[in-house]
């Protein structure tokens, strides 16, 4: 297993070095988010462990910036930022867990092993499909540079589309999407919520993105 440890604090960074070398990982170390970007661009990591207080760029920064880059890599945020818009910034950032100083090795090692587990998985945090692009952290969608605004409603069909772009996705999967256990299955509501994304998305702009499959649903069509 093979981490990038990103900690400015030399004494710190060592410390986790040799905590994790004892536990069989290969470990480089990163002073600052500006060298983890070029490291972990040019070597595959397994893992990444950030830290949030950084010199130049700031750890928040630097996962958002892992991930426009195309790196996947789990990335493990450590830091003794403990406040909860912190944490919330760390996973909405990009960052697939979360660690607060000071902390136990053993728990530290585990969180490692456990996001090891899953592997590099592709998790934008900005959704995109053509220049149609959605930020589900800050709740916003673009057409190209013109911001479109949606309900909540239209919002989370459209963000079901969107992590499934040129799929086709059921009416019940669309309806599970957006509203609870006490909608009438039957209703047309689906119908209704259809035209209004249309009218937003696509008929200001001369688009027409959302497709209709008949007898089993829509799509979004990857061209965006």
């Amino acid at each position: 297993m093979r981490l990038l440890v990103v900690e400015d604090q030399p004494k710190m960074a060592d410390l986790i070095r040799r905590g994790c070398v004892s536990e069989g990982m290969a470990v480089d170390l990163a002073g600052a988010g500006e060298d983890a970007l070029w490291m972990a661009g040019s070597t595959e990591y397994d893992a990444i462990v950030l830290d949030v207080t950084l010199p130049g760029i700031n750890g928040f920064e630097t996962c958002a910036r892992l991930r426009e880059d195309g790196v996947w890599a789990p990335v493990l945020m450590l830091t003794a930022r403990d406040a909860v818009a912190d944490r919330v910034a760390g996973l909405d950032g990009g960052a697939d867990d979360y660690l607060t100083k000071p902390f136990s090795f053993s728990e530290l090692f585990a969180r490692i092993r456990a996001l090891v587990r899953r592997g590099p998985k592709e998790r934008p945090t900005i959704l995109a499909a053509g220049n149609l692009r959605m930020d589900p952290a800050r709740r916003r969608v673009w057409r190209g540079g013109s911001e479109v605004t949606l309900s909540s409603k239209e919002f989370a069909l459209l963000e079901t589309f969107m992590r499934r772009p040129g799929e086709v996705v059921t009416r019940l999967q669309l309806l599970e999407s957006a509203w609870d256990c006490s909608y009438e299955n039957r209703s047309n509501v689906i119908n209704v919520y259809i035209n209004y994304l249309r009218q937003k998305i696509d008929a200001p702009f001369g688009t027409d993105t959302i497709e209709t499959v008949r007898g089993v649903g829509y799509r979004l069509t990857e061209a965006g």
